[in-house]
């Protein structure tokens, strides 16, 4: 049984637009990537020779660099500082506040136990059958912003959202013309149930993710703890790293321990990430510095890089740990 608050009903007739993490090596998610996890202000100029450089050492040609510097500007996380030849650009203020945001998100992600009172949010919408290209966008959109599929038109996410968190979601929904569609904040009877709201996460498929995230990492962690990795390979394999983690960031639905197995394996892969991450923060810059330094002489004045926190406050309003030191 589910008790309901109604929080909302009605009938309804970013500032930077961030690439989509793709299989394989894209430039431009990389970029993103590299420059949110190493490259902290707005004031900093950032040659484009500078960028083919950083791009390089993944493998990515110069002509797909440039392409990649191209296509961030249009969406809004680049900006020419200076045009001509050879142009220099910057990040945008509204990607530096984004990078702190989602680095945020990433580094304290598992680190503390959810606060959970019991409430979850739900949402529940009528289209007409004619609907199915909103209806589409409409899932998709949800899925988004974290929801899971209850029953067909039945989508929650744990925790009660009742202010600033809850204005992204009526947006979308007041945009879905023809829809029908009401938020409630509930309450499960049988909250670990076989029919309660935990049989709507893939718990399994999670668990085995964080399992092979742990077989790929663990050996290289082996390594790094030997000082056998270097500066290059540093870089690559902590952007990978990241890249990984910030997957189970976005999709882990963080529930509280009495709605999960006995046995999880989050806390084990996250205990990986957090020391590899750091140990190999000093040397994929100091990488870093080394191959924009021909093209861009003060890169070891603006080139830092985060760190997860032993103990993060979740009240900090910025991101956590950075340092400058090249080392």
């Amino acid at each position: 049984m589910v008790h309901a608050e109604l929080v909302h009903a009605h009938s309804a007739n970013d500032e930077v637009d961030v690439p989509r993490a793709q299989t394989g090596p894209n430039p431009q998610h990389l970029l993103t990537t590299v420059l949110g996890e190493y490259l902290d202000s707005a004031e900093a100029d950032l040659p484009s020779a500078a960028v083919v450089a950083i791009l390089r050492e993944f493998g990515i040609s110069e002509s797909s660099a440039r392409a990649a510097l191209t296509r961030l500007t249009r969406r809004g996380l680049i900006a020419v500082r200076r045009p001509g030849r050879p142009p220099v650009y910057h990040l945008t203020p509204q990607a530096i506040a984004r990078h702190h945001s989602r680095m945020q998100h990433f580094l304290t992600f598992g680190a503390r136990a959810p606060h959970w009172a019991g409430e979850w949010t739900v949402v529940s919408f009528s289209l007409p059958e004619s609907r199915q290209a909103q209806r589409h966008r409409l899932r998709k959109s949800l899925g988004t912003l974290g929801f899971v599929r209850l029953y067909d038109s039945v989508w929650i996410r744990p925790g009660g959202d009742r202010g600033a968190a809850s204005h992204e979601l009526h947006e979308i929904l007041d945009g879905t013309d023809g829809a029908r569609w009401s938020v409630m904040c509930a309450r499960f009877d049988d909250e670990a149930g076989p029919h309660g709201p935990t049989a709507a996460y893939d718990l399994d498929g999670l668990a085995a993710g964080y399992r092979a995230f742990i077989d790929r990492y663990g050996p290289l962690l082996t390594s790094v703890r030997r000082g056998e990795v270097g500066a290059a390979q540093a870089l690559v394999e902590r952007t990978s790293l990241m890249d990984s983690w910030r997957v189970f960031a976005d999709t882990d639905p963080d529930l509280p321990a009495h709605l999960l197995p006995a046995v999880w394996p989050r806390q084990a892969a996250r205990e990986l990430f957090v020391e590899m991450h750091s140990t190999l923060g000093p040397l994929a810059q100091r990488r870093l510095v080394a191959v924009t330094t021909p093209f861009w002489p003060a890169a070891g004045d603006w080139f830092t890089h985060f760190q997860a926190p032993t103990a993060p406050d979740p009240a900090a309003g910025g991101p956590p740990g950075k340092t400058g030191d090249s080392g």
